[in-house]
């Protein structure tokens, strides 16, 4: 159910949501799992904006549409709760502060050569992000696997996606799985759009310019499906291989500083466009990548109130929401391989873990904390 304030309180909600958004965008290291369960925390436990039930729905949306899924999953719980300023309001605040801070890397690149280390910070705050992740997953697991065999359906998920399975295929097969299960009689086609292989908008061209860049941009936000990963190949085949304005280092410099700041990893599109045409290049690329999302919430979220009266839909729906927590448990397995390297780190995510769930400990505080300790370990 959508809240529906009125003008002054319209005011307070649109201050609110950018405090909130603000601040994700800010501590929110770790990728969009990390992203996901801190906007749990946050609008279900803290402030009980959205049923977990509806946040849930919101996630499932976010994973049928290209484009970075939690900044989406920000702009659905803007909308949902301060309408259409609400949508820009959350969204906007949540990608600034990535926008800044790889901007000033950039900057540093383009004037020293290399990027300043955030490794020690990182190392700190990476268990933490673990713990979080493993609250969220619990508390939205157990609102979201209604039966036996939704359980059986997440654990067919996870298995899938650890295996590598294309995150579409899961998510469309969680969809129509249990959409026919719980209505045999009426066994529709779900049909979900697989956009990502879809052919170039922009035409190669000779020299840079700010227009075909925001081409590029726009085109791959519009048809991006899937992790920071997928955006690299996508990259790389428009900006290194076909126009040639990236060299292969570049390129994957400009990932790092994605995957290693908070906020979405779209940011990357930030960096990329200062390297290529100063302040007026990261501003054109980070617009150009980040407006279809803007776009397609807003058509979704006018859609996901009417679909949801459907009870096929509403079992599609269901199957989306486990699948989609199978992804990012499987995410958090492989981040947790790369991030409880010693028993500093293994002792920082059981700290984490506990204060969280015994105590219920604000997420924000502490990743702060295990910022500092990285630092001071490093």
């Amino acid at each position: 159910m959508t809240f529906h304030p009125s003008p002054p309180q319209r005011r307070s909600e649109l201050r609110a949501l950018a405090a909130v958004f603000l601040k994700l965008g800010t501590i929110g290291f770790g990728g969009p799992a990390a992203h996901v369960a801190m906007m749990e925390d946050e609008v279900v436990r803290r402030r009980g904006w959205l049923s977990r039930q509806q946040f849930l729905d919101y996630l499932g949306a976010t994973n049928l549409i290209p484009g970075p899924n939690s900044t989406e999953l920000a702009i659905h719980i803007g909308q949902a709760r301060a309408g259409w300023p609400g949508l820009l309001i959350a969204g906007v605040c949540f990608i600034v502060p990535a926008v800044l801070i790889v901007t000033g890397l950039a900057w540093a690149y383009v004037r020293f050569g290399a990027i300043p280390a955030v490794a020690a910070v990182l190392y700190g705050i990476k268990p933490v992000v673990i713990a979080i992740v493993l609250q969220a997953l619990w508390g939205l697991g157990r609102s979201a696997v209604k039966s036996s065999g939704l359980a059986a359906l997440s654990v067919l998920a996870f298995v899938g996606a650890m295996l590598g399975v294309n995150e579409l295929v899961l998510l469309g097969a969680g969809a129509g799985v249990w959409a026919a299960a719980a209505h045999p009689a009426d066994r529709r086609m779900l049909v979900v759009p697989a956009l990502a292989g879809g052919s170039s908008a922009v035409a190669a061209q000779a020299g840079f310019g700010l227009w075909p860049l925001f081409g590029v941009f726009l085109k791959i936000g519009s048809v991006l499906f899937g992790s920071g990963y997928v955006l690299l190949a996508f990259l790389r085949a428009d900006l290194v291989v076909r126009l040639g304005w990236l060299s292969e280092r570049q390129l994957l410099d400009a990932i790092a500083v994605g995957q290693a700041t908070p906020g979405p990893v779209f940011t990357t599109a930030t960096f990329v466009g200062y390297l290529l045409g100063g302040p007026a290049g990261a501003a054109v690329a980070t617009a150009g990548i980040f407006l279809p999302a803007f776009c397609f919430v807003a058509l979704s979220g006018l859609m996901l109130p009417r679909l949801q009266g459907s009870p096929t839909v509403r079992a599609a729906l269901d199957g989306v929401n486990v699948a989609s927590l199978a992804l990012m448990a499987a995410v958090t397995w492989q981040l947790a391989r790369s991030a409880l390297i010693d028993s500093l780190t293994i002792a920082l995510a059981a700290i984490a873990a506990l204060l969280l769930f015994r105590f219920r400990l604000n997420s924000a505080w502490l990743v702060l904390n295990g910022a500092v300790i990285g630092m001071m370990v490093g």
